[in-house]
């Protein structure tokens, strides 16, 4: 795979990625404790990745799973046989992301610079990426386009913009220390009209209730870890009953699948 090889230190970023670099290297170590314990990956799996992945055949399929952090895809990708590249801005993430995932080449390196061949994946995946890179998230996704293969998928999962919480969600991300400060929800009617004429809007979902904010985001709302089961079974419950009734207004994020023109 025309990939690149594994590589230790990332290129030169924009300000705003390294602002999101050294913001993630503060807070990786609590990071990982949140969102990879063991409901957080349920929630993650049922609610993000079948849905995210729903229909496309990764078997032997090169797939980049962009601004990775420790890997929230990849075991799913490894179960369906796909080969697997982590990407990611942060030496810590990227070191944490081949500890535990050894089958898998990793680059530590930019969305926006890095270095991989035009053309080289059949899947690119990202998980929560997109709404850390303003003021560059076009082009972000212009990268992605251009490292997928021709009919290759963008498969993401991001918290989106057109939500009636969103004026909440913008006063807690500026003034929530846990939050870097060029985070922003995406606008999913924006980045249609700024990329329609390269990629086919395959499938959208909205999604994202209670189990969102209270499973998945425990850390957000510094809810100690060990209270998490006796409330995450029922929530994810109820995340499944909401999500077949409230539509976008009453969604947090949104699971895409774009396919390259």
């Amino acid at each position: 795979m025309n990939s690149g090889p594994d590589q230790n230190f990332p290129p030169a970023v924009p300000s705003s990625e390294s602002l999101q670099t050294k913001h993630y290297e503060r807070i990786a170590a609590e990071y990982d404790n949140h969102y990879k314990d063991s409901y957080s990956q349920k929630y993650i799996r049922r609610f993000i990745i079948e849905p995210m992945f729903s229909g496309i055949e990764l078997n032997d399929k090169s797939v980049l799973e962009s601004m990775c952090g420790g890997g929230q895809v990849t075991e799913f990708l490894f179960e369906k046989n796909a080969r697997v590249t982590g990407l990611d801005i942060s030496p810590q993430q990227t070191t944490n992301y081949k500890r535990r995932h050894r089958r898998a080449n990793v680059v530590c390196g930019s969305i926006l610079n890095s270095g991989i061949k035009s053309e080289s994946f059949d899947v690119v995946a990202v998980v929560g990426g997109i709404h850390h890179m303003p003021p560059h998230i076009n082009e972000s996704i212009q990268e992605i386009h251009r490292v997928l293969k021709p009919g290759g998928y963008f498969c993401f999962a991001e918290p989106h913009s057109e939500t009636l919480a969103e004026s909440f969600r913008r006063a807690w991300y500026k003034h929530d220390s846990l939050f870097a400060e060029n985070e922003a929800a995406i606008n999913i009617n924006a980045l249609h009209d700024g990329f329609k004429e390269q990629f086919d809007f395959k499938h959208e979902c909205f999604l994202g209730n209670f189990g969102y904010l209270f499973v998945l985001n425990s850390m957000i709302f510094r809810i100690p870890l060990k209270l998490k089961p006796l409330y995450s079974p029922s929530l994810m419950a109820a995340e499944g009953i909401l999500n077949k009734l409230l539509g976008k207004p009453f969604s947090c994020y949104v699971v895409a699948q774009w396919q390259k023109r």
